[in-house]
């Protein structure tokens, strides 16, 4: 009896085995660098080098296998995931043994990696510029603004709205609106170019993520100009005053320039360029008109049956669609010489000047008239006065007229009259003698006299009778102070 003892030589006849304890899909795309995706445990069921096993990963950017203990490994994030740029990643683990040949076992892991909302909206554009035209009806549609969200699910729904105003900021034009579901902007009510040529919103972009992120744009909205302005005459003033006549001497050769009509259109572009034209003249063939700059010249020279007062009216029109237009009425004068400006009969405006002249020309004579008359009349007035108040209250009488008066007296036997005199006494030689007599001024009413003989004007004074016996002329033909009482 013998005892035989076979030993089996092993054959590199059977792949690892490769069992996966855990592993972790979807990852958050936040998930932070080295967390553990999946857990697994090799074995190889042959010996020696057949069953020493090696694993290897073959994308190794993101992930990588880390030994856990003995036959365990560890597949873990390297860095931040982004599931935007990736949203799934398929990673192969492949376990091969020494044997020879080798074999060799794989497993697929795929891993999906769920989204954060970690992007605000983006607008497709940085700014929008929209157009309106002017007197638009309400509520007209302008445009539309996008934004794009890299989210997805709610991070990525976006709503539009319009940003408030800050208070540093210029406030804007309430008459925009955008829709929240579309962003499709309207503009309101109607706007107005010579008031809002353009204003700017801030339209904002928001998403249904927690926290909500968003954006904003700025939406330039530009009226576009419609032509809805008359030309507004500026010289001549068409205010409806008398216009001042232009002074054209019959001297003046053609393409004198008599004036020049200045006008402005509120509106811009082509809608605010102006054309003249001669629209009718007393002589439409002796003026002409500039057609852009609007300057009134002779287009012939002046003959003398061209009339001396010329009216002119101008027309001035845009070229907007449909054109809008304005006229400029002025005159013109005619004149040999420029010294004598008088305007031509037959004009309303001058014979109203000229009637209002006279007028006060003649209210200013009849005043003047009068006042010299009231002048004139008060001054005669006063003399008459103070010559009546002369002649009553001082009577001179010389020597001689006394002399006589008093023979004639004596002549006749007695006074006609009673007399009162002041008598002023001069001393001489030796004698006293009358010089002159004058009328005592009236105090007492007792008795009266009358100046004068049989002359009618007559004035009562207190008086001193004086007879012919008391009164007698002497040889020197005065009479003595003794003679009166």
């Amino acid at each position: 009896i013998c005892k035989v003892l076979v030993e089996v030589v092993d054959v590199n006849d059977n792949a690892p085995e490769l069992v996966v304890s855990s592993f972790s899909s979807p990852l958050p795309e936040n998930t932070v660098p080295g967390t553990v995706v999946a857990l697994f445990t090799v074995r190889d069921r042959d010996s020696g080098a057949n069953g020493k096993i090696s694993c290897a990963l073959q994308d190794q950017l993101f992930f990588s296998l880390r030994p856990a203990y003995k036959n365990y490994y560890e597949l873990v994030t390297v860095s931040a995931l982004d599931r935007e740029e990736t949203a799934r990643y398929i990673l192969t683990v492949t376990a091969a043994d020494a044997g020879s040949p080798p074999l060799t076992t794989t497993q697929t892991f795929t891993v999906d990696v769920s989204d954060v909302n970690d992007n605000a909206p983006v607008f497709n554009q940085t700014s929008y510029t929209m157009y309106v035209r002017e007197n638009n009806v309400p509520a007209v549609f302008v445009g539309a603004v996008s934004a794009a969200d890299a989210d997805v699910g709610l991070n990525a729904k976006v709503s539009y709205s319009l940003a408030p105003v800050q208070a540093a900021e210029r406030p804007s034009c309430s008459c925009i609106s955008v829709n929240s579901e579309n962003g499709h902007v309207f503009v309101l009510r109607a706007l107005d170019y010579e008031q809002w040529r353009q204003t700017e919103v801030t339209v904002s972009a928001s998403d249904a993520g927690s926290p909500p992120l968003r954006a904003n744009v700025t939406v330039r909205l530009v009226v576009l100009d419609e032509n809805d302005n008359a030309p507004l005459v500026l010289y001549p003033a068409q205010d409806g005053s008398p216009a001042s006549s232009e002074l054209v001497p019959v001297s003046a050769e053609a393409g004198y320039l008599i004036t020049k009509v200045v006008a402005v259109d509120a509106d811009s572009g082509q809608n605010s360029w102006l054309s003249y034209h001669l629209l009718r003249a007393t002589e439409p063939g002796l003026f002409t008109v500039a057609v852009q700059s609007g300057e009134v010249r002779l287009r012939r020279p002046v003959t003398d049956r061209d009339t001396v007062k010329q009216k002119l009216v101008v027309l001035v029109r845009d070229n907007g669609k449909p054109p809008l237009s304005a006229t400029a009425a002025l005159s013109a004068l005619l004149l040999k010489d420029f010294s004598d400006v008088r305007l031509p009969h037959g004009s309303p405006a001058t014979e109203d000047e000229g009637g209002s002249l006279t007028t006060y020309l003649i209210i200013s004579l009849v005043f003047v008239s009068l006042l010299f008359l009231i002048s004139t009349a008060a001054f005669v007035a006063r003399k008459v006065c103070k010559s009546k108040e002369l002649k009553a209250a001082h009577v001179l009488y010389g020597a001689d007229n006394v002399q006589s008066g008093l023979a004639d007296a004596a002549a006749a036997g007695t006074l006609p009259h009673a007399y009162c005199y002041e008598i002023s006494l001069t001393t001489g030689s030796g004698n006293s003698e009358f010089r002159f007599l004058k009328p005592i001024l009236p105090s007492l009413p007792p008795q009266h006299c009358a100046l004068g003989q049989g002359t009618g004007d007559e004035q009562d004074f207190p008086c001193v009778p004086v007879s012919t016996e008391d009164v007698a002329p002497d040889t020197a033909g005065t009479l003595s102070a003794g003679q009166f009482n």
